[in-house]
Protein backbone atom coordinates (compact mmCIF):
# COMPACT_ATOMS: atom_id res chain seq x y z
CA UNK A 1 0.00 0.00 0.00
CA UNK A 2 1.15 3.67 -0.83
CA UNK A 3 -0.44 6.94 -0.30
CA UNK A 4 0.53 10.59 -0.37
CA UNK A 5 -1.27 13.41 -0.20
CA UNK A 6 -1.88 16.29 -2.81
CA UNK A 7 -3.75 19.76 -3.38
CA UNK A 8 -6.52 20.49 -6.16
CA UNK A 9 -5.82 23.34 -8.06
CA UNK A 10 -8.45 23.15 -10.22
CA UNK A 11 -10.60 26.71 -9.77
CA UNK A 12 -13.50 25.31 -9.68
CA UNK A 13 -12.73 21.68 -7.55
CA UNK A 14 -13.61 18.61 -8.88
CA UNK A 15 -16.87 19.00 -11.01
CA UNK A 16 -17.99 16.22 -13.42
CA UNK A 17 -15.41 16.92 -16.06
CA UNK A 18 -12.06 16.43 -13.71
CA UNK A 19 -14.01 14.08 -12.05
CA UNK A 20 -14.41 12.40 -14.90
CA UNK A 21 -10.71 12.63 -16.20
CA UNK A 22 -9.29 11.22 -12.83
CA UNK A 23 -11.38 8.47 -13.38
CA UNK A 24 -10.50 7.78 -16.24
CA UNK A 25 -6.73 7.80 -15.01
CA UNK A 26 -7.78 5.59 -12.73
CA UNK A 27 -9.41 3.15 -14.01
CA UNK A 28 -6.35 2.27 -16.30
CA UNK A 29 -4.78 0.49 -13.42
CA UNK A 30 -5.91 -2.83 -11.52
CA UNK A 31 -5.19 -1.42 -7.95
CA UNK A 32 -7.76 -0.48 -5.71
CA UNK A 33 -7.41 3.22 -6.04
CA UNK A 34 -8.99 5.61 -3.26
CA UNK A 35 -8.45 8.89 -1.37
CA UNK A 36 -9.19 10.71 2.08
CA UNK A 37 -11.02 13.55 2.34
CA UNK A 38 -12.60 14.64 5.56
CA UNK A 39 -12.54 12.13 7.51
CA UNK A 40 -14.19 9.81 4.73
CA UNK A 41 -13.01 7.85 1.72
CA UNK A 42 -14.19 7.45 -1.79
CA UNK A 43 -13.14 5.09 -4.87
CA UNK A 44 -11.16 7.31 -7.34
CA UNK A 45 -12.83 5.14 -10.09
CA UNK A 46 -16.05 6.05 -9.34
CA UNK A 47 -17.44 9.30 -11.30
CA UNK A 48 -20.26 9.43 -7.94
CA UNK A 49 -18.02 9.00 -5.43
CA UNK A 50 -15.60 11.36 -6.51
CA UNK A 51 -18.06 13.69 -7.22
CA UNK A 52 -19.78 13.03 -3.71
CA UNK A 53 -16.59 13.91 -1.66
CA UNK A 54 -17.38 17.58 -2.70
CA UNK A 55 -13.71 18.48 -3.05
CA UNK A 56 -13.09 22.42 -3.55
CA UNK A 57 -10.29 24.43 -4.66
CA UNK A 58 -7.21 24.38 -2.44
CA UNK A 59 -8.66 21.25 -0.55
CA UNK A 60 -5.99 18.58 0.07
CA UNK A 61 -7.03 14.56 -0.22
CA UNK A 62 -4.82 11.79 0.11
CA UNK A 63 -4.76 8.95 -2.46
CA UNK A 64 -3.98 5.47 -1.09
CA UNK A 65 -3.37 3.03 -3.59
CA UNK A 66 -2.93 -0.97 -3.25
CA UNK A 67 -2.41 -3.72 -5.23
CA UNK A 68 0.03 -5.32 -8.33
CA UNK A 69 0.66 -1.99 -9.84
CA UNK A 70 -0.55 0.80 -7.06
CA UNK A 71 3.72 2.44 -7.27
CA UNK A 72 2.52 3.60 -11.03
CA UNK A 73 -1.26 4.40 -10.08
CA UNK A 74 -0.53 6.50 -7.40
CA UNK A 75 2.34 8.85 -9.75
CA UNK A 76 -0.50 8.77 -12.43
CA UNK A 77 -3.33 10.00 -10.27
CA UNK A 78 -0.58 12.22 -8.23
CA UNK A 79 0.29 13.68 -11.93
CA UNK A 80 -2.63 13.94 -13.03
CA UNK A 81 -4.22 16.49 -10.01
CA UNK A 82 -1.18 18.55 -10.06
CA UNK A 83 -1.38 19.06 -13.99
CA UNK A 84 -4.74 20.16 -12.99
CA UNK A 85 -6.86 17.61 -14.65
CA UNK A 86 -7.58 19.12 -18.28
CA UNK A 87 -7.87 22.59 -16.42
CA UNK A 88 -5.11 25.56 -16.01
Amino acid sequence: MVSQKVTIKNPTGLHLRPAGILCKEAMKFQALITFNFKGGTANAKSVLSVLGACIKSGDSIEFVCEGDDEEKALQAVVLAVESGLGES
